[in-house]
């Protein structure tokens, strides 16, 4: 799909080339067919003459990108408001996508089996289509992602987590992703409350998806913890008071965090508001 080679010849090749790309279209379709070459076993892992990694992903000229404290408010009781609240999940959905493109392309040499890699890949794609879903219910509300100013906050866990997969594994699906197994319920039951029931069908599938990309997480995480001979929960915590630089906050969805394989004992200690 390059313009210099034709189609990727290695998952680097094409998860650097979806991460470097900054049309969000283009994005989201070189996503989805580094998916279908590596599901079709047509590429290998890396090669010498794999392109470099970018610092930062390909992103528009907009949304432009403001401290957290200036985003606009999320009411879902007013059509501005709920619109503020579906770019800013846009938003969120767009960063996932190089997320996982990311510690697919950063980490094609370290020694893990290659089904981490359908993992992670997997969860681009469906990152990919929980963007495409929420950009275009911006659209049918009569505008579009990039109208609204965003933050930066989800990136910093790349440049936080690039020395280390384990601290990648545990800050990304296992902090930033559960989060979202506590939040998307209440959101749900507001959408609902209000009658917006197609942006309330978008956020049950990205809850259901949610769950698995912690489980992924989650599996990696201890894979690795089993190889180095170390307690799990114990790890989790040190890379996370480590490399994490927000908060980890309760309330927490003890039920679909234990259901994903991410029990208390890995992030109760590490919140001094829960109980």
């Amino acid at each position: 799909m390059s313009e210099a080679s034709g189609e990727p010849s290695t998952l680097r090749q094409a998860t650097i080339e979806a991460l470097r790309e900054s049309d969000l279209d283009a994005k989201v379709e070189r996503t989805n067919l580094a998916c279908r070459l590596w599901f079709g076993r047509r590429i290998g892992m890396h090669a010498h003459g794999d392109p470099a990694l970018p610092d930062r992903p390909g992103r528009p000229a907009e949304p432009i990108l403001v401290s957290p404290r200036k985003v606009k408010r999320r009411s879902v009781h007013t059509i501005e408001g709920r619109i503020a609240l579906i770019h800013a999940l846009a938003h969120i959905e767009l960063n996932a996508i190089d997320l996982a493109l990311d510690i697919v392309a950063r980490f094609t040499s370290e020694s893990v089996p290659r089904s981490f890699f359908d993992g992670w890949m997997t969860v681009a794609l469906e990152e990919a289509k929980h963007f495409r879903l929420l950009a275009h219910r911006l659209e049918a509300l009569g505008t579009h992602y990039g109208a609204l100013s965003a933050h930066d906050g989800l990136w910093e866990a790349v440049e936080a987590t690039a020395h280390d997969l384990g601290a990648r594994l545990a800050v990304v699906p296992l902090i930033l992703e559960a989060r979202g197994l506590d939040v998307t319920p209440s959101l749900l039951e507001k959408l609902e409350g209000v009658g917006d029931a197609d942006t309330a069908a978008i956020l049950e599938i990205i809850y259901r998806d949610e769950k698995k990309h912690v489980a992924i997480g989650a599996k990696w995480f201890r894979f690795l913890c089993a190889r180095e001979q170390r307690d799990p929960a114990e790890r989790f915590q040190e890379l996370v008071r480590a490399s994490f630089r927000g908060q980890v906050k309760a309330p927490f969805n003890d039920r679909a965090r234990s259901e994903a394989g991410l029990t208390p004992t890995f992030y109760r200690s590490l919140s001094p508001l829960s109980s």
